[in-house]
């Protein structure tokens, strides 16, 4: 009988194989055109939100272990009640753009640090056995995962009929943890749900990086890591790789992704250039 590792690899392999179309076509079936989705890159803040937003919306406190239950992953979400005004479903998805996706609240955060705690996690789990200096590139090109690049899974959601509609509220990862109440009240206005201040200040308090590895420890079923890097929740950090990446790896990231880069307001390596003198970008 296969171990969970074994089943975990198995699934990380036809996650980027020809299985992935049919498999992808299945998970999406059941939507309903009232559901609203949670989405976003992996590794950006979407299962931190989700916690928060299942103890916004349902008032029960949120576990690793029963989030699906309210506000489950893509394919998993035929029995989920709905939360929202109209009978919607809130569904996380960490797909590009669909046609089949009416109304969605996108998170998205810096391409660098994304591509570190998805390589630190896939480490970890021994999903992967490379160094980061050959992650980079195939994570770059869109090989590294079966969502595609993070430029053109960024591009598919901005770019898509959403927001022309009002139907797309964009949350920045950044922001949302500089003030994550502004932030999800902010998103309870988009829903169209009434939300009274205290109740977002509660949910915060309950899903500090604290709260949250603690959770990660409680959960029976998410797989444990022995090391901080490998860990789940890790620091949602901002700017972290600054102190990781060299000077040439920053100019390839900007070869592959620098204009939206420099369109969402981060840093490239043009700009952090202009700040510091050459050899001297991860100071």
């Amino acid at each position: 009988m296969a171990t969970l590792h074994e089943l975990r690899r198995l699934r990380h392999r036809a996650s980027k194989s020809i299985l992935r179309g049919p498999l992808i076509w299945t998970r999406h079936r059941g939507l309903d055109p009232a559901d609203v989705f949670l989405a976003s890159y992996p590794r950006s803040g979407n299962t931190w939100l989700r916690f928060q937003l299942v103890e916004i919306l349902a008032g029960r406190s949120a576990e690793f272990d029963n989030v699906n239950r309210l506000i489950p992953e893509m394919g998993i979400h035929g029995t989920t009640p709905a939360l929202l005004p109209g009978g919607g479903r809130l569904i996380k998805t960490h797909e590009p753009y669909r046609s089949n996706y009416k109304r969605a609240i996108y998170v998205y955060r810096d391409l660098r640090d994304c591509m570190l705690s998805m390589y630190s996690r896939e480490t970890e789990l021994k999903l992967i056995h490379i160094e980061l200096e050959t992650f980079l590139p195939l994570f770059l090109q869109g090989t590294a995962s079966g969502f595609g690049s993070w430029q053109d899974h960024v591009n598919s959601w901005l770019s898509s009929p959403l927001p022309n509609r009002g139907d797309m509220c964009v949350i920045r990862f950044e922001e949302l943890r500089k003030n994550p109440a502004e932030a999800l009240a902010e998103i309870t206005d988009f829903l169209g749900v009434r939300v009274d201040r205290g109740v977002i200040e509660a949910a915060v308090a309950n899903n500090t990086l604290d709260r949250m590895k603690e959770k990660e420890k409680r959960s029976v079923n998410l797989p444990k890591s022995n090391t901080e890097e490998g860990r789940f929740v890790r620091k949602g950090s901002i700017g972290g790789w600054r102190a990781r990446l060299s000077e040439d790896q920053i100019r390839m990231v900007d070869k592959h992704a620098g204009p939206l880069l420099e369109r969402l307001g981060y840093p490239t390596a043009k700009t952090l250039l202009e700040e510091a003198p050459v050899g001297a970008i991860r100071a």
